[in-house]
């Protein structure tokens, strides 16, 4: 039976296994990011706003109950689908969101790390989902349009948002995009359940900083968990079928993992990512509802010592 099978499974998320935050907020390790909902650029409605509303809505019935978003995709648009899908929620869900940023007519995204943003953009937040209070909020460190950098102090941001958390209007903080220091410096203010950095299976520049949350029960949640592992084809003239072609290493190796198990690349990056670290929690995004399918089946796929030996091989200890 190939992975893709699996998806008849009544909750296939649950596959993945589960993992606790902060001992309390029980979430699968299969979740799903929101930030693919908004229209191109991660800007302004979607084509078709129903299909949007429906793949949420799919993805919670594939047992999914950790949601990545933010106000400031789309803006707005983001969270507005989601609690047009799932408003009321059920007890189970975890919204996880983030703040930091904002974005400008011109679709970019500049730092908002001032205690006042902040503040503005938790109550943004807090309106658009349609909740009193926030189960998990997430600093995002930016470095564009005056923000910080990776050897800068974020006691300032992290502390506004340690206020509103005594405030009751969020549950729990989160970091994200930040350094090994960084993370030391938030967690001397208030308790860390969360990390989001960059990581996948061949780009691995935090794999301290994974392990050290793994030790410390935090959970590490990559974005970017797919990265770029399509091949790309050309038609062979002499026989008039695509060929491969400008394949790097990486996407032969992935790709070949990938025929021997009858799945997907992408399946298995996620495959390798929640096999990799217990305290690793997928949050794949996408707008399409046979992505999102085979995105949660990957959570029953399974690799051998071979495979996870050949996978790991692809990183050379240099963040790439």
């Amino acid at each position: 039976m190939s992975v893709n099978d699996a998806i008849a499974g009544t909750e296939p998320a649950a596959a993945a296994g589960e993992f606790a935050l902060a001992g309390e907020l029980v979430i699968r390790r299969m979740g799903f990011g929101a930030m693919q909902l908004p229209g191109p650029g991660v800007w302004g409605p979607p084509k078709d706003r129903a299909r949007a509303v429906a793949v949420v809505r799919r993805a919670v019935e594939l047992g999914v109950n950790h949601i990545d978003t933010s106000d400031y995709y789309g803006p707005y648009v983001a969270n507005e689908i989601i609690r047009e899908a799932l408003h009321p929620y059920d007890d189970d869900l975890v919204i996880v969101t983030k703040v930091g940023a904002f974005r400008t007519p011109d679709k970019a995204w500049p730092a908002a790390l001032k205690p006042e943003q902040l503040r503005r953009a938790v109550y943004d937040n807090l309106r658009g989902l349609g909740r009193d209070h926030l189960d998990v909020v997430n600093l995002r460190i930016v470095e564009e349009g005056g923000g910080l950098g990776p050897g800068d102090s974020i006691a300032e941001p992290f502390g506004a948002l340690a206020e509103l958390r005594e405030q009751g209007l969020i549950r729990h903080l989160g970091v994200s995009n930040v350094t090994a220091r960084q993370l030391a410096e938030a967690r001397g203010i208030a308790p860390v359940v969360c990390v989001q950095n960059e990581y996948n299976v061949v780009r691995r520049l935090h794999e301290d900083l994974v392990q050290t949350c793994a030790e410390e029960g935090i959970a590490f949640m990559p974005f970017f968990p797919l990265g770029t592992f399509t091949l790309q084809h050309e038609k062979d003239p002499a026989t008039d079928t695509k060929v491969p072609r400008h394949v790097p290493l990486d996407a032969q190796v992935i790709h070949a993992v990938a025929q021997r198990l009858e799945a997907t690349p992408y399946q298995v990056a996620l495959a390798w990512l929640l096999q990799h670290s217990p305290n690793i929690c997928c949050i794949p995004g996408t707008s399409s509802p046979d992505h999102l399918e085979e995105n949660i089946a990957a959570a029953g796929l399974r690799l051998s010592e071979t495979d996870v030996k050949e996978l790991d091989a692809l990183y050379g200890g240099e963040g790439r």
